[in-house]
């Protein structure tokens, strides 16, 4: 009688998920990409603010909406920076770091998209709502940018911080 795994290849492939729960200080992780890109948000958020701020016009709607939509783009992204200069995203790997990074890069895309355009309407009447409708296109093209490599990332399956070993093995039945 013949054997049915005969001429049967079998791959087994383990994922082993390495990460460190110690918080520790690492500055490393600001001169990768994602951690300029969120160092260069936190600059331009600052900047569209102080603009905004100091414009004669700021306690119109239109520069409380730009300010708004500055002062959480500035907090959200400066807390997830710090976390991960500390590695607290590490510690707790099993909430979907990247995921809630994406959707909020996305959303805050079109925030500032409407935010700039609202504060570009008004550069006419002064100018500091042109100089913070400027930063705040800056910004929408680093969330924008951003949403896209977390996009990416979510899409190939990456870890948010930590390491991720892959073993493949193959086994061939033996010949009789």
């Amino acid at each position: 009688m013949a054997d049915p795994n005969y001429g049967r290849t079998t791959t087994v492939t383990t994922e082993t998920i390495v990460t460190s729960p110690n918080i520790r200080f690492d500055p490393s992780y600001i001169r990768t990409l994602p951690g300029m890109l969120k160092a260069a948000q936190i600059i331009l958020n600052l900047l569209g603010f102080i603009c905004i701020t100091v414009s004669y016009y700021s306690i119109h709607s239109r520069g409380s909406w730009f300010n708004t939509v500055a002062m959480i783009g500035f907090w959200f992204t400066g807390i997830l920076l710090v976390f991960y200069l500390f590695h607290v995203i590490e510690k707790f790997f099993k909430i979907p770091w990247l995921k809630v990074e994406f959707v909020f890069c996305a959303v805050w895309t079109l925030f500032y998209l409407l935010a700039a355009s609202l504060a570009a309407g008004w550069a006419n009447r002064d100018e500091a709502f042109g100089a913070g409708a400027f930063f705040g296109y800056c910004a929408m093209v680093a969330y924008g940018y951003d949403a896209f490599l977390k996009f990416n990332a979510v899409k190939t399956g990456q870890l948010a911080q930590g390491e991720r070993t892959t073993t493949t093995e193959t086994v061939s039945p033996t010949a009789y």
